[in-house]
């Protein structure tokens, strides 16, 4: 058997600095590292080696110095490494990448494809299913278990979702991308690295790879990143210490009650009107939102990429347009859609398609775009829509820019699709030489127009004929009965904890506090890697992304891989023992002391008050 596993060296994203003069990213003297969600992978590959036997191989794109990840990945128990190491390959975007991954992958086809779920620099999650679709297998994303049966013909996967997770089985040859849990991290000896030196590594350029390079590097990448920019916080910074309990406690509160953070907010308010349907000018296709259901209803993020999309339809002079695919009955939603900004609902209802396929999903929308040539897709940047974006990007050959956070049109009709990277500390705005452009684009950062339910749905139905046969069958589909993700996807406030709360003995005292604020429970991924709560709390870079009014963060430290998920956050109060946790970076207000006093404290005083309002 044949493992292949894909692997990046990427920079320390926390010791990365932006240079505003010369709007470079400073990265000499900066060290660089096997991407953390790749390292689960070679430590996955190594244990089914160890089970089956099976001849493990590292493959990476990059400089000549990206050979150390691959003696990395050797002393971690690869047997060899693949680099494809030629000029020719530099400057490329996701699609490029996964073209060349894909050529080299072919030579010596493998029966198991394995890599992160994403990296820490880019954080776009679209590398993986683009190369399974250029290589004609089926995808398991963010699986957090990976199991060979006996024979090693089939894998067994828990892949995880947003709201809970599947067990899922598929025949080989496939690819994998492994998450949080997937796998006990190795970490090699000096003497395994030293062995590593003398193992071989294979070395291809471009002309190994294809008879003509131009699919390759910057020539072959239909994105482009215009200029990049830092983000500067915007978080007011105010760290009490060595103050009496009471006394912090009683200026946070002062602090929380200015800012308005108890009081209740109205969603609606200063939402922009639905308006009358737009019309083309026949410039330009329409500006298409793949909608996203879950536990039958329409998901907020799908209203929010109405909203902005109405207003984008409106600078360009075209229409609005929904795709909405499930299962019997999904065309009930349709009004929802038309009242929120869809002028038009493209629909693909069907008994087959009732549970999310990537395959299936993939093969619906990619007809539909190539027979309707719309100006834009967008896509939740949610684990679906992830997996589905990066497919129908590879089936079509598309530029696709991840998890955007804003979407301009520029004087002369063009797309700039912004994309945060490297922990959000900057900002790049991209561009695509392919219609239509697509992105997905997170939650919580646009807003929805207000909603007239007076309008009538258009319903165009597609041909479901189109959906491909699911390669990948569901042996369990378990929901998480705390409704964690749709919970944290609306509201208003969020009290995180992390480790430092010691155990899940601690979590009524965490509840107490959320109870009385009327706020939902979030997690770091610490707290989900112990199981103290259910992966669906989980924020950060491999979790979700929040946008309460208040975010009460209460012993986690605040690394930028889960401060990323909590920007758009409203106003953002810390409780930390340690004056040097990163969280009182990213925080309004934060009180350096006992959690054990402080927490208890605040909910005292926020039920005097009254809670929220």
């Amino acid at each position: 058997m044949k493992i292949a596993v894909l692997i990046k060296q990427v920079p320390v994203v926390s010791m990365l600095k932006f240079d505003n003069e010369t709007r470079r990213l400073e990265r000499e003297g900066v060290p660089t590292e096997v991407n953390p969600y790749d390292v689960l992978g070679l430590s996955l590959a190594a244990r089914l080696k160890s089970e089956v036997g099976a001849e493990v191989t590292a493959v990476t794109m990059g400089p000549p110095q990206a050979a150390d990840a691959l003696t990395q990945a050797i002393a971690m128990g690869a047997d060899g490494g693949v680099h494809l190491n030629d000029r020719a390959f530099a400057g490329a975007d996701t699609l490029a990448t996964a073209r060349a991954l894909s050529a080299a992958l072919r030579l010596d086809m493998p029966d198991l494809i394995i890599c992160g779920r994403h990296t820490t620099d880019a954080e776009t999650a679209q590398v993986g299913p683009e190369v399974a679709e250029m290589l004609g297998v089926p995808q398991i994303t963010a699986a957090s278990r990976v199991e060979l049966s006996a024979d090693g013909s089939s894998i067994t996967a828990t892949r995880l979702t947003d709201d809970g997770f599947e067990e899922l089985e598929c025949d080989l040859p496939a690819l994998v991308s492994v998450t949080d849990g997937a796998a006990e991290e190795l970490y090699p000896s000096r003497e395994d690295m030293e062995r590593a030196q003398s193992v071989g590594i294979r070395t291809l350029t471009a002309a190994d790879l294809a008879g003509d390079a131009s699919g390759f590097g910057a020539a072959g990448s239909p994105t482009w990143v215009d200029d990049i920019y830092a983000v500067e916080s915007a978080r007011e910074g105010i760290v009490v210490r060595d103050t009496a309990v009471e006394e912090a406690v009683a200026g946070m509160m002062e602090y929380l009650e200015a800012r308005g953070a108890f009081e209740a907010s109205d969603p609606g308010a200063g939402a922009a009107p639905r308006g009358a349907k737009l019309e083309s000018d026949g410039r330009h296709g329409a500006i298409w939102v793949a909608a996203e259901t879950m536990r039958g209803e329409i998901r907020p993020v799908t209203l929010e990429l109405l909203g902005r999309a109405r207003e984008l339809a409106s600078e360009l002079g075209t229409g609005v347009e929904a795709v909405l695919i499930g299962g019997e009955g999904v065309s009930g939603l349709a009004s929802e859609l038309a009242a929120y900004g869809a002028d038009t609902v493209h629909l693909a209802e069907s008994v087959s398609l009732a549970r999310y396929d990537t395959e299936a999903y993939t093969g619906v929308l990619a007809y539909a775009v190539r027979w309707l040539s719309p100006y834009a897709v967008l896509i939740p940047s949610t684990a679906n829509g992830r997996d589905l974006a990066a497919r129908l990007a590879g089936w079509l050959e598309l530029g696709l820019t991840g998890d955007c956070v804003g979407l301009e049109l520029t004087d002369d009709g063009r797309l700039s699709q912004l994309k945060p990277a490297f922990g959000g500390g900057i900002v790049a705005p991209i561009f695509s030489s392919t219609l239509p452009n697509m992105a997905t684009v997170r939650q919580g950062i646009l807003a929805a127009c207000a909603p007239d339910y007076s309008v009538e749905p258009v319903i165009e139905r597609l041909d479901v004929g189109n959906a491909a046969r699911s390669r990948v069958r569901v042996l369990r589909s378990v929901e998480d009965e705390s409704d964690a993700a749709a919970e944290l996807e609306r509201a208003e406030r969020i009290v995180a904890v992390g480790k430092g709360i010691g155990g899940p003995e601690s979590l009524p005292v965490i509840r107490e506090l959320a109870d009385a604020l009327g706020a939902s429970i979030g997690a770091t991924r610490e707290v989900a890697d112990l199981g103290w709560l259910p992966r669906q709390h989980q924020i950060g870079l491999s979790g979700k992304a929040v946008a309460p009014a208040l975010y009460v963060a209460v012993a986690l430290r605040g690394p930028f891989n889960h401060t990323v998920g909590i920007q758009r956050a409203g106003t953002v109060a810390a409780v930390n023992n340690s004056a040097r946790s990163p969280i009182f970076r990213a925080a309004d207000y934060g009180i350096v002391g006992d959690w054990r006093e402080i927490v208890p404290a605040l909910t005292e005083a926020v039920r005097k008050r009254g809670g929220s309002s």
